[in-house]
């Protein structure tokens, strides 16, 4: 949502603490502010301060620009009342931000009484008013027709416990998972999140002690506060989060998707989208066309021709038949193409040719062998095998990855997402409140490793050539975006992160990979997963010499990691479906370069344009526009 004046919202406990911050900063952006309080003299006070400051949006008005309520948010009849004259006055409701909250004055082994006064109260205003309050909201917006946001203050109390004071942790806790709960509401442009900051300075925070204070690293700036609920109002990805705010790591948002996936059954185990019926009925052709390497050459147009092949009547025993949708491009494909990974001595690389190019693609399965139970003829199926520059794959049904749709999506999360996924839990060991670089960050992987690192709670930095790059790289969350055509990495990264780096993930190499070396941190773990900037030449790839390189990982206990996906295979179902978890959640974003390549004619043009450097996100070719007419899109 974006913050405009005219904009109305209902601020609960606005008259102190984070609700009167919140109602201020509204205010200072021009929106009709209801503060809905016990206490009547701060309330009007905050009134006639955002009065002032809506004085330079609103002129002539014939309403107030905003009105104190007074009102007990446990009384459900006043609170009704409350919500009533906002609507009345302003026509709607934009925003309500659920504020109002106590704590416990009585210690609970020494209550004498039924809890009224003291434990029940607490519960009653910080948890069941909440409850009340959200239903009133969401009437509200339904009732409009129009967009809103919900945000519910929580407490870091919710999150682990208060041991001083267990209601108002009971009751926070419940904020939380009551909160969640209705991100459904999202469908009808409702969006519900809540705001967990630790310990701010305000009249409940000083009951804190001053110890446990200063153990979590002094009180919350109120400025992060206020950061913090305006991102949740302003980014449409969000509903159903826990915002989590501390001083020492930030904003985070809980659970991170490593939490989650402990709990959460993946949707592709739940429902699988069926193709449509038509393609049950399918023909399939007597042959279909492939592009094969024919010659080792790092140039993969000089490499490789379109071979017409014969499609078999009958499929092998345990095999299936794929009509390939969408195929993947990647830098690699022009390390395939000159024989780079083929292993066999004996042979040598020419010894393998001709050979099927083509490491991964989406599609239907079209036919299966006998023995095959797994699958299904007409559902969708991912594969990372070798072939899929081709019309149709036969390939050993073990090797399918049943996804939920053929999408150009899914292939992106295929080398692309995955490698960043397993890549920086296995090889990186990455946890939460780290510093981690990602280089080539608006490429075809390095746009699953930001977010995914800043989804785990971390702090990101991210590389790229050219302002539409950063510009991605900010929507998608990056801390800071070095463009190095207009900055220095090198000094950038000695300057601001004088400290070095947790957590690198290289893709580069050269020049690159030595200016990552050096920003490492102690302790700090870079994870190679390639080398682009050597992959082409005159000669093909060079390898380079890094002298002293033990002598710099043994002065600081560093790591460096290499990483290959093909290696990793036993992972691949299970992070697949995590990442289109993640997407179809709005968790995730995938961009797909928008250049369109259609035919295995245009594999040789797309694979060039991977490597000229002008892609911003995943490079796919359309094998089959009959099947499949999606638009590109973030």
């Amino acid at each position: 949502m974006e913050l405009k004046p005219c904009l109305s919202a209902i601020v609960t406990g606005g008259a102190s603490g984070i609700g009167k911050a919140l109602s201020l900063a509204l205010a200072e952006r021009g929106i009709f502010v209801s503060i809905i309080d016990f206490s009547e003299e701060k309330g009007k006070q905050v009134v006639a301060y955002i009065e002032k400051q809506n004085a330079k949006f609103h002129k002539d008005l014939k309403f107030p620009s905003a009105m104190f309520i007074r009102c007990d948010v446990t009384d459900t009849g006043e609170l009704s009342s409350a919500f009533a004259k906002h609507l009345e006055t302003y026509g709607g409701l934009d925003i309500c931000i659920n504020s109002a909250g106590i704590a416990t004055l009585v210690p609970f082994h020494k209550d004498q009484t039924d809890g009224s006064n003291s434990w029940r109260r607490t519960l009653n205003v910080n948890l069941i008013a909440v409850i009340q309050c959200t239903l009133q909201a969401i009437q509200a917006m339904q009732a409009s027709k129009k967009a809103g946001v919900i945000i519910n203050v929580g407490s870091a109390a919710g999150l682990y416990p208060l041991y001083g004071d267990p209601a108002y942790s009971a009751s926070k806790g419940g904020v939380i998972m009551f909160t969640r709960t209705l991100r459904p509401y999202k469908h009808q442009g409702i969006r519900v999140n809540t705001l967990c900051p630790e310990f701010v300075e305000t009249d409940l925070g000083s009951l804190v002690g001053s110890k446990m204070v200063s153990s979590l690293e002094g009180f919350i700036p109120m400025e992060m506060v206020i950061k913090g609920a305006l991102e949740l109002i302003t980014d449409e990805t969000k509903a159903g989060s826990c915002l989590w705010i501390t001083n020492r790591r930030g904003l985070e948002y809980w659970p991170t998707p490593i939490e989650e996936a402990k709990y959460r059954v993946p949707s592709s185990k739940l429902k699988r989208t069926s193709i449509p019926t038509y393609l049950l009925d399918l023909k399939l052709p007597q042959s279909f066309e492939k592009i094969v390497v024919h010659t080792l050459n790092h140039n993969f147009r000089a490499a490789t021709r379109i071979m017409r092949t014969t499609l078999g009547m009958s499929i092998k025993r345990n095999h299936v038949l794929v009509k390939i949708l969408y195929a993947g491009v990647n830098a690699s494909d022009v390390n395939f193409s000159s024989g780079r990974y083929f292993t066999d001595k004996s042979r040598g690389p020419a010894g393998n040719l001709p050979f099927d190019a083509g490491f991964e693609a989406v599609g239907i399965i079209s036919a299966v062998g006998e023995g095959v139970n797994s699958v299904k003829v007409g559902t969708a199926a991912a594969v990372m095998t070798f072939g899929s520059y081709a019309e149709f794959m036969i390939v050993p049904s073990k090797f399918i990855l049943p996804v939920a749709r053929p999408d150009p999506e899914v292939v992106a999360m295929l080398t692309s997402g995955l490698t960043a996924s397993i890549a920086l839990e296995k090889a990186a060991h990455m946890d939460s409140g780290q510093t981690v670089l990602v280089t080539a960050a608006a490429g075809g992987t390095g746009q699953f490793a930001v977010q995914l690192a800043k989804l785990a709670g971390n702090k990101v930095v991210a590389t790229c050539g050219g302002e539409d790059k950063a510009m991605l790289l900010k929507k998608l969350g990056v801390d800071r975006v070095i463009n190095y055509k207009k900055e220095n990495i090198k000094d950038v990264l000695k300057k601001e992160f004088s400290k070095g780096v947790d957590i690198i993930y290289e893709s580069v190499g050269g020049e690159m990979f030595d200016m990552c070396l050096n920003a490492l941190a102690i302790y700090g773990r870079l994870v190679v997963i390639g080398m682009i900037s050597q992959y082409q030449g005159e000669h093909g790839w060079k390898p380079a010499h890094y002298p002293g390189l033990c002598e710099k990982l043994l002065a600081k206990s560093q790591t460096v990691a290499g990483f290959f996906l093909v290696q990793y295979s036993r992972l691949w179902q299970q992070h697949l479906d995590k990442l289109f978890n993640l997407y179809s959640s709005g968790n995730l974003k995938v961009n797909m370069d928008p250049r369109r390549f259609v035919g295995l004619q245009s594999v040789a043009d797309a694979v060039e344009y991977l490597h000229s450097g002008k892609s911003i996100g995943k490079v796919v070719v359309c094998i089959d526009p009959s099947f499949s007419q999606v638009v590109a899109k973030l």
